[in-house]
């Protein structure tokens, strides 16, 4: 389905036309196993989904029996100000996707869902190479205490005001690369770079010229989005404001025309 955005011109209307479209004229409801859906997309360009959307979502499964898969491999474990993403809505997933910060640094992901769809696989039916590695789930569990300890949750919102906050300043300044459209719930933060403020053109090259000069004075950046123009930073919940700030400064002095 496309991913309903103002950038793109697509609404939560041609969302949901473009899924009955599917269920006409490419596969029977009665045939998709899952819905897979990010609740802010991350490589698309941190655009969150709306509660809306989510909501029908949720009703189209109930209806057919399909079932709705949240990836929160980057969203999870408190990005967003909530430890899962879905948490925002008023509906919940069937199965949940989980990676990335769950184990601190070590390779660990994992699937939560409701126990009727987790119980239907025999003992023994779920394995793989790397499957319940002892070192991974032990740090996984220390992860959670430091969640616990540090209120990395209450972190994760003030992390992201006050980078919101910074942002937005940079916001109309001719010295600057325009930016638009500073984004994101928690410390899931993004903006656009755009050719000029008025036509709002993404700026893909200016956008790659950005991180590179962030890279070279110290701090790594990831852009994405479906135009290349999207700047992502996804700060370390545990890392100081001086650090934030830091991190911030450099980012104006890579954003310098």
């Amino acid at each position: 389905m496309p991913f309903p955005t103002v950038q793109n011109g697509v609404t939560i209307e041609d969302a949901l036309k473009y899924l009955d479209f599917i269920f006409k004229a490419d596969a029977d409801p009665s045939r998709i196993a899952a819905i897979i859906v990010e609740p802010v997309q991350g490589e698309g360009g941190f655009h969150q989904i709306p509660a809306e959307l989510m909501r029908a979502l949720r009703r189209v499964c109930d209806e057919t029996g399909i079932v709705l898969i949240a990836d929160e491999v980057q969203t999870g474990f408190g990005r967003t100000g909530k430890m899962f993403a879905m948490e925002h809505y008023d509906v919940a997933p069937d199965l949940i996707c989980i990676a990335k910060s769950l184990a601190g640094g070590f390779p660990l992901s994992g699937v939560i869902g409701k126990a009727p769809i987790m119980d239907a696989v025999d003992p023994g039916g779920l394995g793989g190479t790397y499957a319940g590695n002892p070192l991974a789930c032990a740090a996984a569990l220390a992860v959670l205490d430091v969640f616990e300890e540090e209120k990395l949750l209450d972190r994760a919102e003030a992390i992201g005001q006050r980078l919101r906050s910074r942002l937005e300043g940079l916001q109309g300044r001719n010295d600057l690369l325009p930016i638009t459209d500073v984004r994101g719930p928690g410390a899931m933060v993004a903006f656009d770079i755009v050719k000029d403020s008025v036509s709002g053109e993404p700026d893909a090259v200016g956008t790659k010229q950005v991180v590179q000069r962030a890279y070279e004075s110290g701090l790594i950046l990831l852009s994405c989005g479906t135009n290349a123009n999207t700047i992502r930073i996804l700060v370390p919940l545990t890392a100081e404001d001086a650090i934030v700030d830091e991190g911030v400064e450099i980012l104006e002095q890579a954003l310098a025309a």
